[in-house]
This record gives C-alpha cells, structure tokens and sequence, in this order.
C-alpha cells in the first residue's frame, strides 16, 4: 500500500504561505470591511448569515425533506416574530416552500420524481381552488390587485404547495410521528408562553402591539387578558390548542410506551390550558366535534352511547348551570352555549344579512383580500371592509360569492367524507388508525369552529390542517408500509 512521504505532503499551514492566496483573503477583506461600513449593520448581518444559508441550502438539496421540517418549524413562530421585527415575515414561508420545490427538482434531477405517491383527488382539488382564487384576481368588484395579492396565500397557495410537499417527501410512518411530536412541543412552548403573559404580564413589544396597535380592543375584556402567545390572535391561538388537545386526547388513551403516554398527557394539559386561557369560546367546539367524529369512525356502539351521554352532561354543566362563573374563562366559554342572550352574536347575524344583501348581485364576491380586517389597509372606503365577517366561511362568501363558497364547501365535504371512509374500512393497523382519525378529528373540529372564527387560513392552522389531508389520504400507503415492515420483522422458520 502506497503512503505518502509527509515530507512531500503539503498541509493547510504551507498553503497559507501561498502569496497568491494571502493576497487574495486581504483583497476580500477589505472589499468586505468597503461594504459592511457602506450599507452598515444591516449588511453585515446578512454577509454574516450568508455562510449558514449556503450550508443550509446545501443540506436542502441534498436531502429535500429537512425543508419540509423547517417549514413545520417556523410556521408556529412567524406570526409571533412580527411583533419582534419590523419586517414581513410571512413571505418567509413563501420563500420555504418555492426552495424545497426547486430543491426537489435538484435533488431528483437525474432520477425518477416520487410521482407515485401524490394522491391525484385532493392534488385536484387542491388545483381547483387554487384556479378559481387567481380567476378572482380578474373580478369586476375588485378593485385592489395588491389585496389579492396579500390574502390568496394563505386561502389558496398554501394548501396547493404543503398537501404534494407531505406525499412526496414525510410520506411514511416514521415522518407521520415527527410531524406530530413538532407539533406537540411547539403547542406545549405556546401555552408556556400564553400562562407568562396571564401570570406575569405581557412583554414591552406584546404590550405594545396591545396598546398602539390595537390589540387591547379584542384582547383585553372587562379587565382580563386573552392570551395569544406567539400566535396572530387569541382566537387563533384557542382554536389551535383546542385542536392539539383534542388529538392528545385520542393518542394518549391509545399510546402504550409510558414515555410517549406521558408526553402527550403533558400536550393535552397544555393544548386545554391555551383553549381556556384564550377566551375563544368558538374554540370549545373543536373537541366536542372532533370527539363526536371520532367516536363514529371507531364504529362502536357502546362508545358512541357513553360518548353521547358525556356530550349530554357537558352541554348541560354549560348551558343550564353557572357552576364556575367565578373564573373568567369558564365564564367566557358558557356564553357560546347561550347566542340569544350573547351581543356579540347578535351582530354577526345583522352582518349576514347585510351580506346577503350586497351579494345577491354579485355571485363571484367582493374579490380577495377586499373583506374584513386585512380589506382597511388596501379598501379602507369599501362596503366589504367594514362589516365585520367574523367567520371564516362568511369571509369566503364574501370574497369569492356563492360560487366560490359552494366550491370550498364541496371540497371540505369530500375530504371529510373520503376521510372517514379511508379512517373506518381502509386502515387495518391499529396504531395508524387512531393517528389518522385523530388528525381527521382536529380537522372536522377546526372546521366546525370556522363558523365563528376565521381560524382555518391562517398560521400555523392552516399549514396544520393540509398536512392532516395529506395524511388521512396517504393513510392506506402507510398502512401498506407498516404491514411489510411487521412482515419483514417476523422471525423466519429454518428448514
């Protein structure tokens, strides 16, 4: 075997005597230090990032998949960061998702595209409503492109962009787990957060987002502060620990590892205590509808009658007592179960039907982006907005008209009928099975609670519940997978 003599080998420290290589670092030096005391601070943090972006965009190219997490990641924290930053953080998550596309296209340049495993019928649908969002772009009644252009990510461009991302690349049993324990720990570190700014306080730029921005009109009632934690909103952050909570529920009762059980007793705690700290009283209506699904898609009867009689005895301990009114939250919760005595809801029905109104002439809506909150910035003069919408599904009626909701409706009532078909006759894995009613649960939930809030689009729900679709379709792949792997586990008999 041959070695090299080392008295010929040249090391790192010979090379740096090189006068070409000395000259060539003093060169971008001082071009560096010319820049940096040019364009300042600024600058140099990003000549300073630069270095780990090409590692990291390296390591996205070559395995695609570690985007997919990220984008998991920061889509809890974006929203929260604003506060922070004075910057728009949310093309941040635009920018994720084109990345790992390209980095697909990189990584499976010179080998067959994992094609096979995108299901066509939700990528379909998916395309249909992404389609009939630009088509609203060309909508007589709107009147600012800059409008569309702010809102049609998050009604359409996310879900066409996450639900193929998931098929392609967390597309088996072990990246299923990862997506759950990411979204657990997350939802855990957001009812850390929110139960600080109920005990403690909030911090000087929550504070300020409270009191300069406009915060403090919905977030503080009768002297109580709702928590938001790092979310867009306290009536985001409820729906989605309502949410979280409710699909530990289902895992706990169902996992055997003590550690595992113990963990997601630990994200049903928190994801409660954030529903309750919230005052979202929509909120409460995620688990009682995912729980009623959920007892469906388990085809037991004794299930669904003792179900039923605890749906029975909560609905009433709301309704028809006062027990716990002393605390604020429970207080604010018990107004849901009673509308006709509720102010606030009495609005929103009077906003209806002046929706119902403005578009009995108008079947394509108002254009996107040109109702609710969002519509003051660009249509600050518009009818759309300055009635309050409130619902997601009045936000859709609005700005899409009858035909545009009569589209989302469809597709929402496809996943959820597929799903429950997939969920009670397609998965035989026990495990599996409640993973993925557990998932479809939370989305029947979330949808539920969309008729009083507009939770759906926004992060990180949204980016939660089209990962959730991806996994209640690819259930059966799964379910394949793991029954090959129990298979290939099993110890062969010697002849």
């Amino acid at each position: 075997m041959n070695q090299i003599n080392p008295f010929y080998y040249r090391t790192g420290s010979d090379r740096l005597k090189d006068p070409f290589l000395i000259g060539s670092v003093l060169v971008m030096s001082v071009g560096i230090g010319f820049v940096i005391a040019r364009g300042g601070f600024t600058v140099a943090s990003v000549l300073m990032v630069l270095p780990f972006l090409a590692y990291a965009l390296n390591r996205l190219i070559a395995k695609p998949e570690l985007g997919l997490t990220f984008a998991f990641i920061i889509n809890f924290i974006l929203m929260g960061l604003t506060r922070y930053l004075p910057i728009k953080l949310g093309y941040v998550m635009d920018i994720t998702l084109v990345v790992i596309y390209i980095s697909i296209f990189f990584h499976y340049f010179d080998r067959r595209w994992p094609i096979k495993s995108l299901k066509l019928d939700l990528v379909i649908l998916a395309a249909i409503w992404f389609i009939y969002i630009c088509m609203e772009l060309f909508n007589p009644e709107a009147i600012s492109k800059a409008a569309w252009f702010a809102s049609f990510r998050g009604i359409g461009l996310y879900m066409l962009l996450t639900i193929p991302l998931v098929f392609m690349l967390y597309n088996s049993p072990r990246h299923l787990d990862k997506f759950l324990i990411i979204w657990g720990i997350f939802s855990i570190l957001a009812s850390v957060k929110a139960w600080i700014q109920i005990n403690i306080g909030p911090d000087a730029w929550e504070e300020r987002w409270l009191y300069e921005g406009g915060g403090a009109v919905t977030h503080i009632l009768l002297g109580n502060l709702r928590a938001f934690s790092f979310y867009t909103d306290a009536g985001q952050f409820g729906a989605a620990q309502a949410q979280i909570g409710l699909i530990a529920t289902i895992l706990m009762f169902n996992e055997k590892d003590t550690k595992k059980r113990f963990f997601w007793i630990v994200v049903m705690i928190a994801g409660y205590y954030g529903m309750s700290s919230s005052g979202t009283r929509g909120a409460i209506f995620v688990p009682m509808a995912g729980l009623f699904l959920y007892m469906i898609l388990r085809k037991n009867i004794k299930v669904i009658f003792i179900g039923s009689i605890l749906f029975l005895l909560f609905y009433s301990f709301f309704r028809f007592t006062y027990i716990g009114n002393s605390n604020y939250q429970i207080y604010r919760m018990r107004t849901a179960f009673v509308p006709e005595e509720d102010a606030s809801y009495q609005v929103r029905l009077a906003n209806q039907r002046l929706f119902e109104q403005y578009l009995k002439t108008r079947p394509f809506g108002g254009g996107i982006g040109h109702a609710g909150n969002r519509a003051l910035q660009y249509t600050p003069d518009a009818f759309l907005a300055n009635v309050a919408t409130d619902s997601w599904f009045v936000l859709i009626w609005a700005e899409t008209g009858i035909v545009g909701l009569y589209i989302h409706l469809f597709i929402i009532g496809f996943i959820i009928g597929k799903g429950t078909f997939i969920c009670m006759f397609e998965i035989k894995n026990q495990d599996l099975f409640v993973k993925t009613g557990a998932l479809l649960a939370g989305i029947f939930g979330i949808i539920i609670a969309s008729y009083g809030n507009a939770v759906l689009g926004q992060f990180p729900t949204g980016l939660l519940i089209y990962a959730s679709m991806a996994y209640v379709f690819i259930a059966p792949d799964l379910d394949e997978q793991l029954a090959e792997s129990s298979l290939e586990n099993q110890p062969q008999l010697s002849v």
